[in-house]
């Protein structure tokens, strides 16, 4: 794989990187600094809803479904996402079509038309996917995790927004927020695969160098505030308990984030991890156990979900506990520790070998953190991880006051976890 791109900041402030890799395909990726994060509550899943319409219909290609039998026809694949910091929109096509699919993304990112008929239609669309998220108890019980960290505030709202404002939120609005995010010095554009650089720069300059310089409004900065455990339950008649358990943790700028990522992997990081062998080889009381982190531009969390038994929900939740009071108090062993590095790295590595991923592994950072690592110098950083860094990190963050628990399954009191809820 080739490390080497190229960053380029056109005369509006937008930013080009050209990430060359020898391979069949090529992706064209645009990334935008708007996310739920930088909603209000009366707006809260407007970003969302965004994404939604850009594809049906621009000035150039009006009518709805246009878009998609375009690329269709070119043997692309094609899609858009919105998290809590930004929105990104792409496609991936042979290497020899990434002109084409270049200026159809550019032509849905920048002259949406965003007809009413249009956006009326979509609402159900969107209301849909709320509830089929709703339905899906193994994604929405991290929903609810989040809304017990942060409460009534932006970090802990839904990117998909409420059906009350999807179904109410007009035009007008949506063109406010657009105007106030989408700008250029907010928009990265990330071109991943074999190609020619001068000419796919070029077409980017004569694309983009319209899009208004504007002023980037701001996110609301994450108020972090728990003095002791917390959990809540949603009810739901279910054949199994889906729950996250978790702790704050720091911000994605924090230096101790790849200690956090090996701690991450030790405890529950794949099917030789100490919690899917205690939890389901041992115990037999899960399918799926995973432990991860999610850091942001302010604030950040630890997580271990698991999909369980009913039965076996107490025991399960006390077995996390003690393995995570455990990675504070003992030091990992060289051998563990060497294992999780390489199960990181390596699938690290084997998830670059594609032109999207490449390009979204360039895009994320630069456009939150706007300073781009080579791959070689993410693996440095992990294989550096000490013993004493995955202690001292789980020291910081495995606290009582800084622990949560989310269930969904057939509960209606909480008291119960609640009293689980405590570090040996």
């Amino acid at each position: 794989m080739k490390e080497e791109f190229k960053r380029t900041i056109l005369k509006n402030g937008l930013r080009v990187i050209l990430a060359p890799q020898k391979s069949m395909a090529a992706t064209a990726l645009v990334l935008v600094e708007a996310g739920s994060e930088y909603e209000t509550k009366n707006i809260n899943g407007l970003s969302h809803f965004l994404e939604h319409l850009v594809f049906k219909g621009t000035l150039k290609r009006p009518r709805p479904g246009a878009i998609a039998e375009e690329l269709d026809s070119l043997g692309a694949e094609y899609n858009a996402f919105t998290g809590q910091e930004y929105t990104g929109y792409w496609a991936k096509a042979q290497n020899e079509k990434l002109s084409r699919i270049l200026e159809i993304v550019s032509d849905l990112y920048l002259n949406p038309v965003f007809n009413k008929d249009e956006m009326d239609k979509e609402r159900g669309v969107v209301i849909e996917e709320i509830n089929m998220y709703e339905d899906t108890p193994m994604r929405r019980v991290h929903e609810i995790f989040t809304q017990l960290l942060y409460g009534n505030q932006p970090a802990g709202w839904d990117v998909g927004g409420s059906k009350e404002v999807i179904r109410r939120v007009s035009r007008d609005e949506l063109l406010a927020y657009r105007n106030k995010h989408y700008v250029a010095s907010a928009t990265a554009v990330i071109l991943a695969g074999d190609f020619d650089e001068k000419k796919v720069l070029r077409l980017s300059r004569n694309l983009f160098s319209k899009l208004s310089r504007g002023r980037k409004a701001s996110k609301s900065k994450t108020k972090e505030k728990q003095s002791r455990p917390a959990a809540v339950a949603k009810f739901k008649e279910s054949d199994q308990t889906h729950l996250v358990i978790g702790t704050r943790a720091f911000n994605i700028f924090d230096k101790r984030r790849y200690a956090l990522q090996v701690l991450a992997d030790i405890i529950g990081g794949g099917m030789s991890s100490r919690l899917f062998h205690r939890i389901r080889e041992e115990l037999g009381a899960a399918y799926y156990v995973h432990a991860g982190s999610e850091l942001f531009l302010d604030h950040g969390y630890f997580s271990i979900s698991a999909g369980v038994d009913h039965k076996k929900i107490e025991l399960v939740i006390k077995s996390i506990l003690s393995e995570l009071s455990r990675s504070a108090e003992d030091s990992v062993g060289r051998e563990e520790l060497q294992k999780a590095k390489d199960h990181i790295v390596g699938n690290f590595i084997l998830g670059l070998e594609t032109s999207d991923e490449l390009a979204g592994f360039y895009g994320s950072q630069e456009i939150i953190s706007k300073k781009l690592l080579k791959p070689a110098q993410i693996t440095d950083k992990i294989q550096k991880v000490s013993p004493d860094d995955v202690k001292s990190v789980a020291r910081h963050i495995f606290k009582n006051e800084k622990l949560n628990l989310a269930l969904i399954g057939p509960y209606k009191r909480i008291e119960t976890f609640k009293k689980l809820l405590r570090f040996k």
